[in-house]
């Protein structure tokens, strides 16, 4: 590696595999290096964040806590209490010598107020002061021990310690289990050439999405006079880093064809006006003759052939004539006509429309290439290091187990990131940009980050990480309440559990930090996702055996080519492989992904798992309280293995059974929500929902995906009745 800071990878958790091919524990992140000069401070105190520092006005010595921003004169001791949430000190640890009853801050107090020093004498925190970030030892949980590890503990004799540490922080609920090793065995690789994250890139990144999503916006305002399909710029994003070649992690810039197949086709579907989900006669009414009158106006102000204005001037007319004379008629009698026009209609519509959607697609690609290239620019001027053209590497032959992605490129001095906790939440704050994550992901993003980080030992570069690691997927889901969601949804803890104990799952391949369940997943932004476990993007991820899980984002372009890179790893393989699939079971029609997978060699079950009778933890789980709610479509389970992978972690009656019976939402279970949309679809209404004729919106949620949405995504798909939870045109309706 080029990188002395990143290390080799001979040095990280990969490792050779045992000449048995058994497996073997991961190796621990790297320790802090030692240096030749003594510490002035006992390394307790180092590790829990504190420095001494040289205080010019008052011509005498400090110390500083740069995870907490605490300044004090005296030596600080361990197990100190904060003088904001206990200020009369009840929970402080006794410090050694005359000042035993006093806190920290009560002695700073009294130092100055001896020296008859004013008000400014007193070094103040800049913000709240908070929990340390104390980066502790490696494979230590950040809570309380279990009763049992107390009286081990406790039977194991050890030197008494100066104070005890603080009780860190304890998640109420954990949805993760990061003590699972893994068993995905990769080739060694070499470190990858991205650009290290940076919070000033990350920052003007976000202004940049948020500028190219307002363009979208008006875009189609002034030339079709609609607003955009809800999360369709966020499934644009997804399916263009499928093909995409450029350098940027998020905007893409070197994409073939540069017409988008995905924002094409949802923006025609809601030409000449976005149809809505129907529940009542009147509703019906109205939207048809809004649909007829779109479409005639939209045929006369467009260059139509003859023929096209003849046939839907004439099929208009007709309609708003029937609507005249007919009163009487019934909800599905308003709804079949809608289908009867826009069959008539639709073709005539799209030709008009055609050449002017192409150029949104074309404008908003070429927006987001120039963008990119500016934001790379900057990015290079900000590295001590400029990257230089790195020559071919040869490939590896070495069998590791698989690790998190390393850079080659050294991170420069990040800038500081504050911190404070308001209740359960984290705050960190960048130059004003303000990112939020409750305090049990927070303490998880902190044991991954030690887990996986080898370059930043002492945490220095932690807290910027973070904010550029909760800015992303921020840019990604976009600022709409609940919006993108979707794109983290992920399986309830019991599932993994099931999935680990019966068929040794221990890796995701489409997760994030945020919602990981394993320590070891694949995840869209390498550069960031890195620092936190991530062992890059899954179609770049070329695993020779283990067992993992797979519940990608519901985009049909991923879609089919993460089936296509399924085929292609058990094809080539020998090696126990095998690949428990989650996608939703969409029938009418049926998604091409799904049929692939159907049909493949590979295929050794298939379990559906019945709508309304299983839940999924929402992908805002990291910043809402409540995490699960029920699926509204059905879900199907495919397991592809190669005979060697079927031969070890067969699907048997036994294991499936215990699956799912894991599946079954939890009766308890406070926080479930019925439906996470606002009108939950009784079995009586399906007869209002949307049909399924025509795919209408290549969603990307996933089985777990949350959003206000059901009102708005489902209106962008037909309003003829048929089933609402089991076609493509309604993926968002799952949401």
């Amino acid at each position: 590696m080029s990188s002395d800071s990143q290390g080799s990878v001979k040095g990280e958790a990969a490792m050779m595999l045992p000449p048995s091919g058994s497996a073997s524990s991961q190796g621990q992140p790297l320790s802090p290096s030692t240096t030749s000069k003594p510490p002035e401070l006992p390394d307790e105190l180092v590790q829990a964040g504190w420095s001494k520092c040289w205080s010019r006005r008052e011509n005498r010595p400090y110390y500083f806590n740069r995870f907490t921003n605490q300044s004090l004169w005296e030596v600080p001791v361990l197990g100190q209490h904060d003088v904001i949430s206990d200020p009369l000190g009840l929970n402080a640890a006794p410090a050694e010598g005359g000042d035993g009853n006093l806190g920290n801050g009560q002695r700073k107090r009294r130092s100055s107020d001896e020296q008859g020093a004013g008000p400014n004498s007193l070094k103040r925190a800049k913000v709240e002061p908070t929990t340390p970030i104390s980066p502790s030892t490696p494979g230590v949980k950040p809570w309380s021990a279990a009763p049992e590890d107390k009286q081990a503990q406790s039977a194991t004799p050890t030197t008494p310690s100066p104070a005890p540490t603080p009780a860190p922080y304890r998640p109420a609920v954990i949805y993760w289990d990061l003590d699972i090793q893994t068993n995905a065995v990769i080739r060694e690789h070499p470190p990858a050439n991205h650009l290290p994250p940076h919070p000033e890139i990350e920052l003007q990144r976000a202004q940049l999405v948020t500028k190219l999503r307002q363009h979208y916006h008006e875009l189609c305002h002034q030339r079709e006079g609609i607003d955009p399909p809800r999360e369709s710029f966020n499934r644009w994003l997804l399916e263009r880093k499928v093909i995409d070649k450029g350098h940027d992690p998020l905007l893409p810039s070197d994409c073939d064809p540069i017409i988008s197949p995905s924002m094409f086709r949802e923006v025609m579907n809601d030409i000449p006006i976005r149809l809505s989900r129907i529940k009542y006669k009147e509703e019906a009414r109205k939207l048809l003759f809004k649909y007829a009158e779109a479409a005639k106006k939209m045929i006369d102000s467009r260059n139509a052939s003859p023929e096209s204005r003849k046939v839907v001037k004439w099929n208009a007319e007709d309609t708003m004539s029937w609507l005249r004379r007919d009163h009487s008629a019934s909800k599905e009698d308003y709804m079949d006509r809608l289908e009867h026009l826009r069959q008539q209609c639709g073709p005539h519509v799209a030709a008009v429309a055609k050449d002017s959607v192409e150029g949104i697609c074309s404008k908003i690609y070429q927006l987001s290439a120039e963008y990119s290239r500016r934001l790379r620019q900057t990015h290079l001027s900000l590295l001590q290091d400029p990257p230089t053209e790195a020559c071919a590497s040869p490939p590896q032959s070495r069998l590791v187990y698989c690790y998190p992605v390393r850079l080659a490129i050294p991170s420069p001095p990040l800038p500081r990131v504050e911190l404070h906790f308001e209740n359960d939440v984290a705050c960190l704050r960048f130059r004003g940009e303000m990112v939020k994550v409750n305090r049990g992901h927070f303490s998880k993003l902190e044991l991954l980050y030690r887990y996986s980080c080898i370059d930043d030992p002492r945490f220095e570069k932690f807290l910027s990480r973070v904010w550029c690691l909760l800015k992303r997927y921020q840019e990604m889901f976009g600022s709409g309440a609940n919006e993108g969601t979707g794109l983290q949804g992920a399986l309830p803890v019991s599932v993994f559990e099931a999935l680990n104990r019966q068929f040794g799952v221990s890796f995701e391949c489409f997760a994030s930090p945020l919602n990981c369940y394993f320590k070891q997943f694949c995840s869209a932004f390498p550069d960031i996702d890195g620092f936190f476990g991530s062992r890059g993007p899954f179609l770049m991820f070329s695993p020779v055996s283990g067992s993992f899980e797979a519940n990608p984002p519901f985009c049909e372009e991923l879609m089919d080519a993460m089936v296509t890179h399924f085929e292609d790893l058990l094809d080539q393989s020998s090696e126990p492989l095998s690949f428990i699939v989650f996608v939703p079971e969409w029938r009418d029609p049926v998604t091409p992904a799904l049929t692939r997978m159907e049909g493949s060699r590979f295929l050794r079950h298939q379990l559906s798992v019945p709508a309304y009778e299983h839940e999924y933890r929402s992908g805002s789980q990291h910043i809402c309280k409540r995490c699960y709610y029920r699926a509204v479509h059905g879900t199907a389970v495919l397991f592809l293995q190669n005979d060697a992978g079927f031969a070890k972690w067969a699907p048997t009656p036994e294991r499936l059974a215990e699956l799912t019976a894991a599946y079954r939402p939890a009766s308890s279970r406070t926080s479930s929500l019925s439906s996470p949309g606002p009108a939950h679809i009784a079995p009586g209404d399906r007869d209002s929902a949307p049909k399924a004729s025509d795919r209408m919106q290549s969603g990307v949620m996933s089985p777990g995906s949350h959003d206000n949405n059901n009102n708005n995504n489902s209106s962008s798909s037909s309003s003829s009745s048929s089933s609402s939870s089991s076609s493509p045109r309604d993926k968002m309706a799952a949401v």
